[in-house]
């Protein structure tokens, strides 16, 4: 992607450190921090793959799990299973040293499996956008406050499906969407 003309800080995802962005993709300070949060994606995903392997293989007609079980199927964190045992909330044996088993209805009366969960979670959330001329900014604002040209303000607006609305020769978008994409705030 080329440079952009303008210059906007951002914090870098990895490190937080506020860097300078080369251009409106930029996440990250330096290759460093890239190379560090393509590794923990990749070290996630195969946590995953695992956790998931280990869920399919576990029979339905079980009536108890492991801990190692349990988080495997309801994508619950392991202190948290603890901490519910301990509670009385989840009901489960010790039936030997490092041997807890918890009842499975308990559970899945609680908890959605890790496949429902993952649904739940790749559903996309739609966005409501107040498109009152108020609310919004025209494209010829866009380009006068972030000196921008207007050909690359519709190239962005189609490239991250930004909505807008036409009234009359005005073509209105929201402000918020552009302040996020183009302003230069460091949190």
């Amino acid at each position: 992607m080329p440079a952009i003309g303008f210059e906007i800080k951002r914090k870098c995802k990895v490190c937080g450190e506020v860097f300078i962005a080369k251009t409106l993709d930029s996440l990250y300070c330096s290759p460093k921090c890239s190379k560090v949060a393509w590794k923990r994606k990749r070290d996630a995903q195969r946590k995953e793959e695992k956790l998931t392997q280990l869920a399919l293989h576990i029979p339905d007609i079980r009536e108890y799990l492991s801990v190692r079980e349990a988080v495997a199927m309801f994508g619950v964190e392991r202190t948290t299973l603890y901490r519910l045992i301990k509670n009385g909330t989840v009901p489960a044996i010790n039936v030997g040293k490092r041997l807890t088993r918890i009842k499975r209805s308990a559970l899945e009366a609680m908890f959605l499996t890790r496949t429902e969960s993952n649904a739940e979670k790749t559903r996309p959330v739609p966005k409501k956008y107040s498109m009152e001329p108020g609310d919004c900014y025209t494209i010829g604002e866009i380009c006068n406050r972030y000196h921008v040209d207007d050909s690359t303000v519709w190239s962005h607006i189609r490239k991250y499906s930004i909505p807008s609305r036409q009234i009359g020769n005005f073509v209105y978008v929201p402000k918020e969407e552009i302040d996020n994409l183009y302003k230069s705030e460091v949190k």
